[in-house]
């Protein structure tokens, strides 16, 4: 089937929920109360010796609860993100969250059960006798045993958790959503004023050919920020506080880092030898900044310039939404035909939101309901490469969470750190693709282009990881100003760029527009492990060819039902190591290099 005519447009909700105010929908929510409410009854079941099989079965029923509080939630969100101004959307979403964080709350007592209070013999007995499936998802419960409360704080902390620091995010989105944005650029005599109300579009701008619209545009970016620095700062501080007081004071982390490396089923170690490596090896991308200063004739490249396109005659290059959507699908088949009809589903269902449109989310996701439901991708296309591999990108999400699709609910979610693995190889696939078909002069672009989201996706995201640390301790325990974490995250810009890029003071308002801070604290090192280890992963891919599918899908089917660690030291990786980490620069270094050889050719 081709797709090359589709055109952009809304993705399409009612298989989750026809009507938010319907009958129909009234008594889905009333027949969740039915199964919490017989879930609740078996509260007396739950002693030491409890047979095997009913541990199981209560085991299924929290499942089925789960996926079905699911689709109301991930419902309202979903509608809420395609249209943030929508008062009646974000209503539904608070709604929503508050049933959920009151059937959490009714059944934590299972949770705690398993976690605290049953002893390790019969632990074991019950872990050993489920379906092996659900054995490291068991571990890892039992592993977080040290860090539960009582059942009356988790459940204090799961009704707080809506009007606490979940208001607060919702607040920072409601008003990022809002900010509008007015550029300047000087034509001649006179200033060209354009208005832009939507980020993303704005943001395009960035990868302009001309260095006055980078400029102008960041400039727009940062003076809203800046203009709104009081409130987002005093969100922020206030969710790092939540953050420790919660992880460190009450459930006793060694470390604010340390609450979402657990949550990932990582070592501490395994992070602190990730970024270690990350920070020595800065000099590497230091080094492609000042190559891509001498490609653009400039002697330093400013923070303006970081994204800026090499030069060209033929211009930008631009892409239909429908031929974008092509080329990710044949570059899919290209790897494996099984990989392009997962993708193809998610195209016939309709469950892409790809038009700009005012109100809407920033930026792009893929979200998964349930394994059941195949996945929904939002994203805001504006016909740059970037948005193809954007598309790509998120598709790969996707496909990760339809090869894990017959999984449990409660382990299908690949853990964040192998949550950017499929999504990143995509890319990587479709580039190679994109450079088989271009003159010289292309494939420089395009690697230029590779190397710059290399270093947005790795090194970036390493340094906002960073910064995160510095930023919870000096919050935390010493009680600095917005403009004081201003100035540590231009401190924390200055190591990273070195002498290769001069960094205007804008730039020091950029950490109030990163979302993961606020949504999902200590996110971002993620991104860096995703990028790194698929980097691993795709030189195996060119050694071995063909051979090396099976083994990476698998990888993918895998979704969280396993340890990172395990999962990759099966397939030779030990991700403990700096050493292994080091690889994936190392290929950065080959990239730099031929970028040097295009470059004087």
């Amino acid at each position: 089937m081709s797709y090359v005519t589709l055109k952009a447009g809304a993705w399409d909700l009612s298989g989750l929920v026809k009507d938010p105010a319907s009958d129909d929908f009234k008594r889905f929510l009333d027949s969740i109360e039915n199964k919490v409410s017989d879930f609740e009854s078996n509260k007396n079941k739950l002693k030491p010796e409890i047979p095997a099989a009913d541990f199981e079965s209560m085991l299924h029923a929290i499942e089925d609860i789960y996926e079905k509080v699911s689709i109301a939630s991930g419902y309202a969100h979903l509608r809420y993100y395609a249209n943030t101004s929508s008062n009646e959307a974000s209503a539904l979403v608070t709604r929503m969250e508050k049933t959920a964080a009151d059937i959490g709350n009714r059944l934590i007592f299972f949770d705690l059960w398993f976690k605290k209070t049953l002893d390790d013999v019969n632990a074991d007995r019950l872990i050993n006798s489920v379906p092996a499936v659900y054995r490291e998802y068991l571990k890892h419960k039992r592993r977080l045993a040290k860090y539960s409360l009582s059942e009356p704080e988790e459940k204090i902390i799961n009704t707080l958790e809506v009007t606490g620091t979940g208001a607060l995010v919702k607040i920072y989105d409601k008003m990022a959503s809002g900010f509008e944005f007015e550029t300047k650029v000087r034509r001649g005599r006179k200033y060209l004023v354009k208005k832009f109300y939507n980020k993303e579009k704005l943001l395009s701008l960035v990868r302009s050919a001309k260095p006055e619209e980078r400029e102008a545009a960041y400039k727009a970016l940062f003076s809203v920020y800046k203009k709104n620095s009081g409130v987002l700062g005093d969100i922020y501080q206030n969710i790092v506080l939540e953050w420790r007081n919660e992880g460190i004071s009450m459930r006793g982390y060694a470390a604010p880092i340390s609450v979402r490396n657990v949550a990932n089923d990582l070592e501490d170690s395994t992070v602190e030898a990730l970024l270690a490596v990350c920070r020595k090896n800065n000099v590497v991308f230091q080094e492609y900044f000042h190559e891509k200063a001498k490609i653009l004739g400039v002697k330093k490249l400013r923070r303006y310039d970081l994204y800026a396109p090499l030069p060209t005659k033929a211009g930008s290059r631009r892409f239909t939404y429908g031929k974008a959507v092509q080329n990710v699908l044949d570059t899919f088949d290209g790897f494996d035909p099984q990989v392009r009809e997962l993708a193809e589903r998610v195209f016939k269902e309709r469950h892409v939101d790809s038009e700009i449109r005012k109100g809407k989310r920033g930026g792009a996701f893929c979200h998964t309901i349930t394994p059941s439901i195949t996945p929904y991708v939002l994203l805001n296309f504006d016909g740059r490469t970037r948005d193809v591999s954007t598309l790509a990108h998120e598709f790969g999400h996707a496909i990760h969470s339809m090869l894990a699709s017959d999984l449990p609910i409660m382990v299908s979610h690949a853990p964040l750190p192998l949550a950017e693995t499929a999504s990143v190889f995509a890319e990587m696939l479709l580039n190679e693709r994109l450079a088989e078909k271009m003159a010289r002069k292309e494939r420089q672009l395009l690697l230029a282009e590779q190397i710059d989201d290399m270093y947005a996706t790795i090194m970036r995201q390493a340094f906002f990881t960073l910064f995160e640390i510095e930023a919870h301790k000096a919050v935390g325990e010493q009680n600095v100003t917005i403009d004081q974490l201003s100035q540590l995250y231009m401190e924390n810009l200055k190591e990273q760029f070195g002498s290769s890029v001069a960094v205007a003071p804008e730039f020091q308002w950029e950490w109030t527009y990163i979302p993961h801070f606020y949504h999902t604290p200590f996110y971002c090192y993620a991104y860096s492990f995703g990028n790194l280890l698929v980097l691993s992963l795709y030189r195996q891919y060119e050694l071995e060819g063909k051979s090396f599918v099976p083994r990476y899908l698998k990888i993918l089917a895998a979704g969280g039902s396993r340890k990172p660690e395990e999962l990759l030291a099966e397939a030779g990786m030990d991700i403990s190591k700096q050493e292994f980490w080091q690889q994936g620069f190392d290929l950065v270094k080959e990239k730099i290099e031929q970028l040097k050889e295009l470059a004087s050719e």
